[in-house]
């Protein structure tokens, strides 16, 4: 437990070291949000790189968006955006399968019925019979969002409650440079300073041990009340300077590297992110307005750098657009995420991988735990405790939803998938694994980031079958049983193939201008 400040009364200064995505969420949020009379000071350089490889989001960005009132139509126009419908997993469970893990909802829950045990209940019952497998479908077959990305087709949720097109749920492809300027303008009109330069010391209070200020190469001394460390993977403050360990959790995700490459995009974009189980990792695709973003992410115990950019290079269609860009991680996160009067938000707090999208996620959340706990110069420890709790439980939700889909593997066609089968995962992950294999029952904390449907998707997506289900579930009749499910999967489809393209929709409603694309 960190002792409390010395000093007494409100947070007048705050100075965020870094910017890229994470750094200008903070500056947008305080701009937002910050009482008026505080101070925000941003210290970045344009001679250090950002990561800014993270292009695919998930739908909480919605929440982030909103609170700054800012208009989804433009966004996408000034990020040069594409919509995402879910993530579509290739050769993940065996090579050759390919499933959808999608955004909303699948079917309809009722209050006695999960809509999932139903699905169970009927192929359970249809066993190996062929034609009665294909009738009853896939689990994503009863969700719009999956059927509408098989399809290239989009929009956003409309009608009522009870209409299907309301339960369209989606995120964002972007450009994460794009994305940071586009908040860097929002926070600089709200009163956000930045200054431009690298820090090159970090000076500490004698009498307590928080931090008083940062200097800068060309002299200049930065002091604040409260710091933000978004410096990326070196951590300048939370590391360097108040030497926060690491927890690695390699153990249960053994990708360490990964390269980046963008390419020019040759089709229409798809609405959906694609993740290509590979022979040491996976590979990304993500479709934005003015290029494709592709990448590899691998284990370096397993495939050497140059290979890895080979083989991303062999695998893509489209001209790159420049060199291959390569990155060195190690899952996992700060042992304490705020420590003083310093809090790490993105890459600096932690890093689990690319897989799922929610390095953004993070960063929203910590700067959103960081308003609703937002100290006085005493720092009160219990509030900071507070933070690191929640946000220490928030990884290893996160953690073990990643996790899942390395273990869950049928493969055994390189000695990379052949590890991840058999790796020991977290105990939480266990059970819940073990809880899904019983019966097909899935409980999540109320506040655990992945939603059912979401652990619903990835489980059978890869092949973990119940042994059995809900047997409640026996007390409806077989056949109207049957023949609900079958008018609910035509209808979804029916309402899928209603929807406008994809392309269609971003030209009607968020085409970049042409300046911008060619920009």
């Amino acid at each position: 437990m960190s002792p409390a400040g010395t000093r007494q009364g409100p947070i007048r200064r705050v100075v965020i070291v870094g910017g890229g995505t994470s750094g200008w969420m903070a500056a947008a949020a305080l701009a937002r949000l910050a009482p008026r009379d505080v101070t925000v000071t941003l210290v970045e350089s344009d001679d250090i790189g950002t990561i800014g490889v993270g292009e695919a989001t998930i739908p909480t960005l919605h929440d982030f968006n909103a609170l700054l009132g800012i208009d989804e139509d433009q966004f996408v126009r000034q990020t040069r955006a594409t919509f995402k419908l879910g993530i579509q997993f290739e050769n993940w469970g065996q090579v050759g399968e390919t499933y959808i893990h999608p955004f909303g909802v699948h079917g309809r829950t009722t209050p006695e019925y999960k809509f999932h045990q139903l699905w169970l209940r009927l192929a359970h019952e249809a066993g190996e019979d062929a034609a009665r497998r294909a009738a009853i479908g896939d689990l994503a077959d009863y969700n719009l969002g999956a059927v509408a990305a098989r399809l290239g087709r989009f929009d956003r949720p409309r009608g009522g409650s009870d209409s299907v097109l309301s339960t369209i749920r989606y995120a964002f492809h972007f450009d994460a440079g794009l994305y940071a300027r586009y908040l860097r303008n929002y926070a600089e009109r709200g009163g956000v300073r930045r200054l431009e330069g690298v820090v090159v010391d970090v000076a500490m209070r004698p009498d307590d041990g928080f931090v008083q200020s940062v200097q800068l190469r060309d002299g200049r001394v930065v002091e604040g009340d409260l710091f933000i460390d978004c410096s990326g993977f070196r951590g300048l403050l939370i590391n360097q300077a108040l030497g926060v360990g690491y927890v690695d959790w390699s153990r249960y995700l053994p990708c360490d590297r990964a390269v980046a490459l963008p390419r020019r995009r040759v089709a229409p974009p798809d609405p959906f992110t694609r993740a290509t189980a590979d022979l040491a990792g996976w590979r990304w695709r993500i479709p934005l307005q003015h290029r494709m973003g592709t990448g590899y992410v691998y284990c370096s115990e397993h495939l050497e750098d140059q290979a890895a950019a080979d083989r991303l290079i062999s695998q893509g269609d489209g001209e790159p657009l420049a060199e291959p860009r390569h990155l060195r991680f190690t899952a996992g996160h700060r042992e304490r995420f705020w420590v003083k009067n310093c809090v790490a938000i993105g890459l600096a707090g932690g890093f689990i991988e690319p897989l799922e999208s929610t390095s953004i996620h993070l960063a929203q959340m910590g700067v959103a735990r960081l308003m609703m706990l937002w100290p006085e110069c005493s720092f009160d420890p219990a509030e900071i405790d507070q933070y690191n709790t929640a946000t220490r439980l928030e990884y290893e939700q996160t953690r073990d939803f990643i996790v899942l889909h390395y273990k869950a593997t049928r493969r055994d066609d390189t000695a990379f998938w052949r590890r991840c089968a058999a790796m020991e995962i977290p105990d939480s992950l266990a059970h819940k694994m073990a809880l899904f294999r019983s019966g097909g029952r899935v409980f999540r904390f109320h506040d655990d980031l992945f939603t059912e449907d979401s652990w619903l998707a990835v489980m059978l997506g890869q092949g973990v079958m119940p042994r059995s289900y809900d047997r409640l579930a026996d007390s409806l009749d077989r056949d109207q049983l049957a023949r609900n499910m079958a008018r609910l999967k035509a209808v979804t489809l029916q309402a899928a193939h209603a929807l406008p393209s994809h392309e269609t929709f971003i030209q009607t409603h968020c085409a970049a201008t042409p300046d911008r694309i060619a920009g």
